[in-house]
């Protein structure tokens, strides 16, 4: 899954103003994949391409205890929280974010083939949508849509910086799901997949400064708008 990582940051951002900003929260769900490809870069955990080891991608997600193990996404859910917690002294807005951190393990255990571990031991799960791309498709797109419109009528504010950013998104897992696929793994393909997820976060932070959360009444509103 790609891009139906960052509903729950949609999701979370429009159910409360107290939740940390869209910026914020896209950074969060994609934290886990952040670490990975950075420790990939150091051989920390490590992939390899296997063609048609999956119908979608040819992903072989071998060694990735730290990040992509329930007890490795617990250990940034709970860091990251701790870190909203120590800027903004905000305990919802903590526990928003690592919520939004979290749910990155439980959406990858829908289309990942058994690679995920509890705690990096050798029982692996995965339910294995990457093989039923009728199915993980429509369900990728239709999750980031359905937590998008959820945003957009929580939230109030010009309606161009949110299209484009869904835009983006739309046009980034086209790439993934029909681009052609990387010959090999390695340090070009780990940068390439920072770069999307920075680039995405860096639209999502120039959203937030253009919506606000309709939540925010009285004198903070017109201090948005300006």
């Amino acid at each position: 899954m790609f891009i139906g990582h960052f509903a729950p940051a949609f999701a979370a951002r429009a159910i409360t103003d107290e939740a940390p900003k869209l910026g914020t929260l896209f950074l969060a769900a994609q934290l886990v994949d952040w670490a990975f490809f950075l420790l990939a870069i150091v051989g920390i955990e490590k992939l390899r391409l296997v063609p048609g080891i999956t119908t979608m991608n040819p992903l072989d997600l071998y060694h990735m205890p730290y990040t992509h193990s329930l007890a490795g996404s617990a250990i940034w859910a709970i860091g990251f929280g701790m870190v909203i917690w120590l800027v903004t002294r905000n305990l919802v807005g903590a526990t928003w974010g690592a919520i939004v951190v979290m749910s990155h393990w439980l959406l990858d255990l829908l289309v990942h083939r058994p690679d995920l571990t509890i705690a990096g031991g050798e029982t692996r799960y995965g339910l294995g949508l990457w093989n039923a791309p009728s199915i993980e498709m429509p369900l990728e797109i239709g999750i980031v849509l359905l937590a998008y419109w959820f945003y957009i009528r929580r939230t109030k504010g010009p309606l161009v910086p949110p299209l484009i950013l869904l835009a983006a998104l739309l046009l980034f897992q086209a790439i993934d799901w029909f681009g052609a696929k990387p010959a090999a793994a390695g340090i070009g393909m780990y940068l390439l997949a920072l770069a999307s997820y920075g680039f995405l976060t860096a639209l999502a932070i120039w959203v937030q400064s253009t919506r606000w959360h309709k939540n925010k009444v009285g004198l903070a509103v017109p201090s948005v708008r300006r």
